[in-house]
């Protein structure tokens, strides 16, 4: 049975991307076969040893020594200002992007960027059919989170058409950052945060090469552009401020779209007696159900599935945690991959926000796709739980 859901899993969510494609007649079936192929190999691999696992629980220690080194100098301006014991998303979440955002600065003076920009990004086009520069944004979202990524691809921004940077950004709404992968795994199964990582890699060059399918020549296909030389110390002022940009505008729309969901919720509340995110999780039963939910449990496990969407992750996350003891593995495990990602409202003001930080036309490009970005984040997230369904 769980074959047959599969298989329907895989066409309606093809489907779903191929109505909202912009070039039906571009899509490239090869790669996708490649991709998926892959990801059910690898998703074997990842739920049945325990070496990809400590990969990651590696990179995440190295991420958790750069953070703490960010707290040291967040502590230094700010230290007092918070309650012991509270976590203020702005100073703990956003501002040690400051810090990331100078080591970023770092590896681009000294060519270490360009270098991995040009080689990464070959060896996995190769594969997916994409440019070099979408397939490292891909892997460089997984290691820098979904803001930071655009401050090491920010001179290459303002030269970008709007087909290329909806796949920048979708690869950045699709996967979750190296620094936050130790507090996932506080919350869910380890196995399943490192699965739903690189089922979201391969997914999302799945997804876009339906909805967004184009060709580069040569030319185009890695913008090289050329920089004024800079002193170490000009380098160094230029990208700490462009970090603390990026997170005094991702602060401010997230405050602005969690507001509004809030009060959304507030509304539906009033006229249908249900909140909305209540109402999103009997939308999401029926694709809960494809991606391998017993039909018993698809209310519990879509209503889990609406919150990360119209929240966030860690939201999901922890109401997951609540009920789990009342669920069956399988639909913790598929659940638990489907909510590994950044696919979700706020997400749009955090990329829209990053982008204009860095470059204000393009930032509201961004916002006009905004909708369908998160449409294809979705169908990632969607994609990545069908293959762990049938896997598991």
């Amino acid at each position: 049975m769980k074959y047959i859901l599969f298989v329907a899993a895989l066409i309606i969510i093809f489907l779903l991307a191929y109505l909202v494609s912009n070039n039906r007649k571009g899509i490239k079936i090869k790669p996708i076969i490649i991709m998926l192929i892959l990801q059910l190999i690898l998703t074997y691999l990842l739920l049945n040893t325990e070496a990809g696992l400590i990969i990651i629980r590696g990179i995440s220690a190295l991420f958790d020594h750069l953070l703490s080194y960010a707290a040291d100098g967040v502590n230094f301006v700010f230290g007092g200002l918070a309650n012991k014991g509270a976590m203020p998303f702005f100073m703990n979440v956003l501002l040690p992007i400051v810090f990331i955002s100078v080591l970023i600065g770092i590896a681009q003076h000294l060519r270490i960027l360009p270098v991995i920009i040009r080689y990464l990004g070959l060896l996995l086009s190769k594969v997916n059919g994409l440019g070099k520069l979408e397939s490292y944004n891909a892997v460089a979202s997984a290691v820098f989170g979904q803001s930071e990524v655009f401050i090491s691809v920010k001179k290459q921004l303002g030269y970008l058409p709007a087909r290329r940077l909806y796949t920048l950004c979708t690869s950045a709404m699709s996967t979750v950052s190296a620094s936050i992968l130790g507090a996932y795994m506080t919350m869910i199964d380890p196995k399943y945060v490192i699965t739903a990582l690189v089922l979201n890699l391969f997914g999302g060059f799945i997804i876009v090469n339906i909805i967004n399918p184009y060709e580069l020549s040569d030319e185009d296909d890695l913008v090289v552009v050329q920089e004024e030389k800079q002193t170490f110390f000009e380098m160094l002022g230029e990208y700490i401020i462009d970090g603390f940009k990026v997170a005094v505008i991702v602060g401010a729309m997230l405050i602005g779209f969690v507001a509004l969901i809030s009060a959304i919720n507030h509304v539906f509340g009033m006229i249908f007696g249900m909140t909305f995110q209540t109402m999103l999780g009997y939308v999401f039963a029926p694709f809960a159900f494809i991606v391998g939910v017993p039909a018993s449990e698809i209310v519990k496990a879509g209503t889990i599935m609406a919150t990360k969407m119209v929240s966030n992750e860690f939201v999901a996350m922890i109401d997951l945690g609540k009920i789990a003891g009342s669920l069956s593995a399988r639909t913790v495990g598929i659940v638990s991959v489907f909510l590994v990602s950044f696919a979700n409202f706020s997400s749009i003001g955090i990329i829209t926000g990053a982008v204009k930080g860095l470059n204000e036309e393009k930032g509201n490009l961004v916002a006009k796709f905004g909708l369908k970005l998160l449409y294809g984040a979705t169908l990632v997230s969607l994609l990545s739980a069908a293959i762990a369904g049938v896997i598991l």
